[in-house]
């Protein structure tokens, strides 16, 4: 089993619109969504989830009203401000409440709390999917609104993607990572075997592709760029190919921009799937180099295939 992950430097690049279609392209494949913050490839892919797992992470501090006393030195040691106050009418204190967002469970107020008052409970962080779409299985999670431990989900993600692909026998673990260069983009590079970068040749592109460059090579994954909308800036386009040159990263293909991914992300369906023009015979030609990358499939020469 290989693992191909499709990230980028910042957001909008283009992922989702990628790994949809390399998952049709396929033809036996797990698929994985690692942008828990802010997942999408489910509105293309629209899979049926099969199971559901809470995800548990952290805790947060809760009172319990029995022994406390009200002395107020929790109020005082917080520092996220985490720690309320409610008052009656005449504006005497009722009681103290802790708001759950803006407790980060740093536990000064459990350790110091002279009744022992305070207890530490455990959060439901988000959720798991275990899902099945047209083109194979596919693990995905949604992180809950103002939640942490981004890193720790994405990783539950790809163990268990790698689980069914293994117990299915499954040829390619395919994963829509997220943007940036956090930790959740480091938990998604973790063990796989090529990081498809996709860069926009806009100024905040350039740079952010070369963060998440550094990254991967820092990790000493294997590294292939992709440049998508390549002909809204050609020098920009070029600035990319050459910085790709002095880092010794290979271009591995690009793609003008088209409307025909707008209207195939409007139908929903992967956009190789959606029409047979220049947008989808260019990413069947980058999935065709993929496969050739590990002795797969078919490599492209010239206008000639030549099989393994």
């Amino acid at each position: 089993m290989k693992q191909i992950l499709v990230i980028s430097g910042k957001g909008g690049t283009g992922k989702t619109v990628l790994t949809s279609s390399l998952a049709a392209l396929a033809r036996g494949a797990v698929l994985a969504d690692c942008d828990v913050d802010a997942a999408n490839l489910h509105l293309v892919l629209h899979p049926v989830v099969k199971e559901v797992q809470d995800f548990w992470s952290g805790q947060k501090a809760a009172i319990d009203y029995e022994q406390c006393i009200n002395c107020g030195r929790c109020l005082s040691l917080c520092r996220f401000g985490a720690v309320k106050t409610l008052k009656n009418q005449d504006g005497s204190l009722k009681k103290l409440v802790i708001d759950p967002v803006a407790c980060e469970g740093c536990r000064v107020c459990y350790y110091t709390c002279p009744v022992d008052a305070i207890r530490m409970e455990d959060r439901l962080s988000g959720q798991l999917f275990i899902s099945e779409t047209k083109y194979g299985p596919m693990v995905h999670a949604k992180l809950g609104i103002a939640e942490e431990n981004s890193g720790k989900l994405v990783a539950l993600v790809k163990q268990k993607a790698q689980e069914i692909a293994e117990a299915e026998g499954k040829t390619w673990l395919i994963i829509d990572g997220p943007p940036g260069i956090g930790c959740s983009v480091i938990a998604s590079l973790a063990g796989v075997d090529l990081a498809l970068i996709v860069a926009e040749p806009t100024l905040s592109g350039i740079h952010d592709m070369e963060r998440v460059m550094d990254l991967a090579v820092h990790f000493g994954v294997l590294a292939k760029v992709f440049i998508n909308k390549c002909d809204i800036n050609w020098d920009n386009t070029r600035t990319i190919e050459e910085i790709c040159q002095k880092r010794g990263i290979e271009v591995i293909g690009r793609l003008p921009f088209s409307e025909e991914v707008v209207r195939s992300l409007v139908a929903g369906v992967p956009v190789v799937k959606f029409s047979q023009g220049e947008i989808a015979e260019e990413i069947t030609t980058l999935w065709r180099k993929i496969e050739a990358i590990f002795g797969e499939g078919v490599v492209l020469s010239g206008k000639k295939e030549q099989r393994f």
